[in-house]
């Protein structure tokens, strides 16, 4: 195969697997009228339109969409052969993506990045920060970070963080005057600060004690994407917040914050990194894995 008509493949691989020039130029390196001109240039070498372009959109045609399913195992067959060249090399090497939760980002993996860049200078690491559920084959990442609830079942799970839970907390001045929660059914009776998922869908509050699981969904006339802007308005008082345990441990100590129901709040397994089983591990992403479980 020509080195053109691979570079060609690649972009259209790319392209297919994002539904954007611009967005395959972004992965590829590229500007977007290269990407464009690859495009161009394999459609014309093959006589069919692979893609249907409007201002606002591409799709592929019949012609790209079976193109598209007998490529995306051939390009992972490449892949997996240059991957294996890496075994003759003094050290890792490679471009690693990784698609995570931002409490994620936040607790686990920018702590690890300066740390992890500086032991394999000939990696380069990119992180997706998505609250929302990614497909991250189709996205075309090398693995993901979710909690273990969140992992899809045929992945490859690795727990690489401690464990976690959550905190639920109030301002001091919100609590005065009020009693506070000694059950998670006592929170209907208050103001709650709700998460609100990228679907739409509300977090429901999980809490256990004693082999008693209860769920809530609370009440609550804010609702925030964001767990820094639930910590910050917990603060400015204006209910009850659950955010991860870590994100309020100053603030807590500080006097802040205070905690209820903390003898409700159990600990669960930390996050999970999950790869697709039939991929080969890249050796970028071995390193990684053993750093993150040390």
């Amino acid at each position: 195969m020509l080195p053109d008509n691979l570079s060609h493949l690649a972009a259209f691989s790319a392209v297919a697997r994002l539904g954007s020039f611009r967005k395959a130029g972004e992965e590829l390196g590229l500007s977007t009228s290269a990407v464009s001109y690859a495009i161009r240039s394999l459609e014309e070498r093959l006589g069919v339109n692979l893609f249907n372009r409007t201002t606002r959109s591409v799709a592929l045609t019949d012609a790209g969409q079976r193109l598209a399913e007998r490529l995306q195992p051939v390009l992972h067959e490449l892949g997996d052969a240059l991957e294996e060249m890496n075994q003759f090399r003094g050290t890792a090497s490679g471009t690693l993506r990784i698609n995570t939760s931002r409490a994620a980002s936040y607790l686990l993996l920018m702590p690890l990045a300066a740390q992890f860049l500086a032991a394999y200078p000939d990696i380069r690491l990119e992180i997706g920060e998505d609250d929302s559920f990614v497909d991250i084959v189709g996205s075309g990442f090398d693995a993901g970070v979710r909690l273990l609830e969140a992992v899809p079942e045929d992945m490859v799970a690795v727990q690489i963080g401690p464990r976690l839970r959550s905190a639920v907390v109030a301002a001091p001045a919100y609590l005065q005057g009020r009693e506070p929660p000694r059950h998670p059914a006592d929170l209907m009776q208050h103001e709650c600060v709700r998460y609100r998922f990228p679907s739409g869908r509300y977090y429901k509050w999980e809490f256990e004690k004693d082999g008693v699981a209860v769920e809530i969904d609370v009440p609550g006339r804010i609702a925030l994407s964001d767990v820094h802007a639930e910590v910050r308005a917990a603060v400015d008082g204006i209910g009850i917040g659950c955010v991860p345990e870590s994100y309020v441990a100053g603030l807590l100590e500080a006097g802040r914050l205070v905690r209820v129901l903390e003898d409700w709040c159990p600990w669960i397994p930390g996050f999970m990194l999950y790869y697709p089983r039939q991929r080969r591990v890249s050796s970028a992403l071995r390193a990684f894995i053993d750093m993150a479980r040390q």
